[in-house]
């Protein structure tokens, strides 16, 4: 049945022009007026509302407790939703849920005490409103995530960057504290790695629970996520029984979990949790961003465990081209100092060698393979254990040694681009007042002998690069090294680096250096040299070269 019309029920034309919906109830909880936007809304034709009780426009969840909380309302006038806006849904005639902006206020007819109260609402489509709302907290995510990443950048390897990660995405996402699950493939387990918690947090419980602990698939929070290889909440680890640390939770005041795991393909790298002091509820926009970012993050640390893979690789290939440490070799003291160039590279193709031959002589070479990189360190590689070999054959000189590594080099060239090394080799033979070195050079730069009164000289005759022509001879001098001299041996990393002008450090910056020692050890001259270079420089845009420095002093 209709309810009377009144004037306090007459719909003014600005009402019926309003893009707003309004509703008008009486004190029964039925419909005594809405305005035609209620059809744009709602799908409804105002002419079939009105009559009908509020719950037609309510989803089933929301009637119960209507009715009580209503008549409440309608004999005190108060209420928790009047004067305010309100988010809820609201039932479509089509069945559908659309969520509304709800403002409820309270209307007397004129000359009413109370009894003929109206209720006044105003409903307003918020969908637009939550859409930019999820947009924005998505891009704050997106955001968020892309802090992260920038932050395991800076992680020189995978165990680093799971400890940055932790740190980070609680503090972007607002999380009270972290842990890191990580596979064991032996045991076919996830094991614990870590901690992290804010200043004002801490966790002792779940770290002593988790520590040492191996989860299986399936089994506990991260276990679950390793299965289902997807974010997975639970709002309360002290009830839920899929949290097997809920005493522990409960102990540390942690109430909501959440986990993601970190991939790269179908590999598993980790699984990260992140827990929070209160209840939280979790969106499901946030778990989206989450499994993205975890296969993101999972890229990144797969690419740098690769990296730290190609490192140690290198490092082994670099300890190939040098000795492990310089032996004793009676009468002289040896020093060395070896730096790779380039930007990025590991590895170069400088290198030197001490060897001990069997008639009580001994070997030292430099040498310097044209490029970087690794091509040049596998060339150094040969050239080294080529004259290790050379050199142990009977009364072998400096000369039958290059001719030997020379030998091997041309044997070796394919068909790219001509590599060819410079080498300088010496064989000592101590003696009573000092040493006596016979040398050898193949286009390397001449060693600088320092007498006892520092009085620098270059010597040698600096002949033609190894692997360039198989006929190639080398010429041998001999060199007296008295009591109290020096000569070093480097390679062109130290005479050709050029500061930011472009001008090159030259011999002339070597010799200065080596002049200006008072009497320095072995160790003090390669220090000098190399710290010398770093000062010529600082500064300077222009990429660095191989370094090698190799001092003996008598």
């Amino acid at each position: 049945m209709r309810p009377e019309s009144s004037a306090a029920l007459r719909a003014p034309a600005l009402l019926e022009a309003l893009p707003d919906t309004v509703v008008v109830a009486d004190r029964g909880g039925r419909i005594a007026y809405v305005n035609p936007a209620v059809r744009t809304l709602l799908g409804h034709r105002p002419e079939d509302l009105v009559g009908q009780s509020l719950t037609v426009l309510m989803p089933e969840r929301l009637r119960r407790g209507h009715g009580t909380g209503f008549a409440r309302y309608a004999a005190t006038g108060r209420g928790e939703l009047v004067g305010a806006t309100t988010q809820l849904p609201a039932l479509h005639a089509g069945g559908h849920e659309v969520p509304i902006d709800l403002t409820l206020s309270r209307l007397a007819p004129e000359g009413d005490d109370g009894d003929g109260a109206l209720v006044v609402a105003v409903l307003r489509d918020a969908s637009t409103t939550i859409l930019l709302e999820r947009q924005f907290q998505v891009s704050r995510y997106l955001a968020a995530i892309q802090r992260v990443t920038a932050a395991l950048t800076e992680a020189p390897d995978a165990d680093a960057a799971f400890r940055q990660l932790l740190s980070t995405i609680c503090t972007e996402l607002d999380w009270d504290a972290a842990m890191i699950w990580r596979p064991d493939e032996s045991t076919d387990r996830l094991r614990y790695a870590g901690v992290w918690a804010a200043p004002e947090v801490a966790v002792p419980r779940l770290h002593a629970q988790a520590h040492g602990s191996a989860l299986s698939r399936g089994h506990g929070l991260p276990g679950i996520t390793w299965q289902q290889r997807t974010p997975v909440v639970i709002e309360d680890l002290w009830s839920d029984a899929r949290f097997v640390r809920g005493e522990s939770a409960r102990a540390d005041g942690i109430r909501t979990g959440l986990a993601f795991p970190v991939l790269h393909g179908d590999t598993l790298l980790g699984v990260c949790e992140l827990f929070s002091r209160r209840a939280r509820p979790v969106p499901a926009d946030l778990l989206d961003v989450l499994a993205t970012a975890g296969r993101q993050i999972g890229q990144f640390l797969s690419r740098l465990r690769a990296e730290s893979q190609v490192r140690s690789l290198a490092e082994t290939l670099q300890r190939s081209l040098l000795p492990p440490s310089l032996p004793t070799v009676p009468g002289v003291e040896l020093a060395a100092r070896y730096r790779a160039g380039g930007e990025g590279l590991l590895v170069g193709g400088d290198t030197y060698d001490v060897l001990p031959l069997p008639d009580g002589r001994w070997m030292v070479l430099i040498a310097d393979v044209c490029g970087k990189g690794a091509e040049a360190a596998a060339t150094a590689a040969l050239a080294r254990h080529t004259a290790r070999a050379a050199a142990t054959a009977a009364l072998s000189g400096p000369a039958d040694v290059l001719q030997a590594v020379n030998s091997a080099l041309v044997r070796d060239a394919g068909a790219g681009p001509l590599r060819f090394v410079t080498a300088c080799c010496l064989v000592l033979r101590p003696h009573e007042g000092g040493v006596t070195a016979r040398l050898s050079i193949a286009g390397h730069p001449r060693p600088v002998l320092r007498s006892p009164a520092r009085e620098c000289t270059e010597v040698g005759d600096p002949g033609r690069p190894l692997g360039v022509a198989a006929e190639t001879r080398y010429q041998e001098i001999d060199v007296e090294l008295p009591a109290g001299s020096t000569v070093v041996l480097y390679t062109d990393g130290v005479t050709e680096a050029r500061d930011d002008a472009g001008v090159q450090f030259e011999e002339t910056g070597l010799i200065r250096v080596l002049e200006s020692i008072p009497s320095g050890s072995a160790e003090e001259t390669v220090e000098a040299v190399q710290n010398a270079v770093d000062r010529h420089r600082e500064g300077s845009p222009h990429e660095r070269d191989d370094l090698a420095v190799l001092a003996l002093r008598c």
